[in-house]
């Protein structure tokens, strides 16, 4: 079953690139002197993305891909909203590795690679004990709360599919972003210290600050007189709200972790060449699937 796992994980690996917004953790953090490790693998879909990149933008795409001059239309300008929907919330499978530490009681910090983006974070717990399933603090079925705080860094690039490179080659796209991530969790125990899981809930927020532009070299104007300038360097930030639920099951050492998050965002409004605009937003759904191992601190 690892093994297995572990190869799902390299074969999303290729087209993994957005910040991971999956939400794993209980609302009991990693004990002092204790570590986790796992995995997820997940799909993220983007409601906004799915209704920019419809069928008449992935033909236009690929029919432009191999002519010296393209003049300035609506499909142009639904290209570059597709390229932004992609890199702001693409629809495609996502994986991700990650490391807790537990460095002090009630707190532990992390990190997280998801291929092409690095979280930083940390989890501060302050509601329920603070035991072991070795040296329970308290009873079976208590509850825990924690907070957070994740940062996550990434040059942001479209997935590697058949128009999208097409898009991306003909506007000469390039973007890179950050995430600010602050997850409220609350957890019930299953067994003493969450010795067989925990069945976990609560609420996330996040800030994304993106920069954008388009360089194109064979779009023109609209009468196919003139190339149309660069369109500079863009920064634009926005938040999400959402909510999210998971399952921890295991025993002790090893644990099975399925989990569903359920994001709204309203991106505002984005400069595009030849003086236009466009406006996105919409919900984003994360249905995802992981594995989760405990070392437990050396003990005298």
């Amino acid at each position: 079953m690892k093994t297995a796992y572990l190869f799902c994980l390299l074969a999303l690996a290729a087209t993994a690139c957005t910040a991971p917004r999956t939400i794993v953790s209980s609302g009991k953090v990693t004990p002092k002197g204790e570590f986790k490790i796992g995995g997820n693998a997940s799909f993220n879909i983007a409601t906004s993305t799915l209704g920019k990149a419809g069928g008449a933008v992935k033909d236009f795409a690929q029919s432009a891909a191999n002519k010296d001059t393209i003049r300035y239309s609506a499909s142009v300008a639904k290209l570059q909203a597709a390229a932004l929907s992609y890199v702001l919330d693409p629809v495609q499978p996502t994986a991700d590795l990650y490391v807790r530490y537990g460095l002090v009681d009630r707190l532990d910090v992390g990190y997280k690679y998801a291929f092409g983006s690095h979280v930083f974070d940390a989890m501060y717990q302050f509601l329920g004990p603070i035991g072991t399933p070795e040296h329970p603090g308290g009873p079976a079925g208590a509850t825990y709360g924690s907070i957070g705080l994740q940062y996550a860094t990434q040059r942001a690039k479209l997935p590697n599919l058949a128009f999208l490179d097409n898009i991306s080659n003909l506007l000469n796209f390039n973007a890179s972003r950050h995430d600010l991530i602050v997850p409220l969790v609350f957890s019930t125990s299953f067994g003493p210290e969450e010795q067989a899981g925990a069945f976990s809930y609560g609420l996330v927020y996040s800030h994304t600050f993106l920069r954008y532009g388009f360089d194109p070299r064979r779009i023109y104007n609209n009468a196919g007189t003139s190339q149309l300038p660069t369109l500079p360097l863009q920064r634009k930030n926005f938040s999400a709200y959402g909510g999210f639920l998971s399952l921890k099951l295991g025993y002790r050492y090893a644990y099975i972790v399925p989990a569903l998050a359920i994001y709204y965002q309203d991106y505002g409004t984005y400069a595009l060449l030849n003086n236009e605009t466009t406006r996105l937003s919409g919900f984003t759904i994360i249905p995802s699937l992981g594995l989760q191992f405990r070392i437990p601190s050396a003990r005298r």
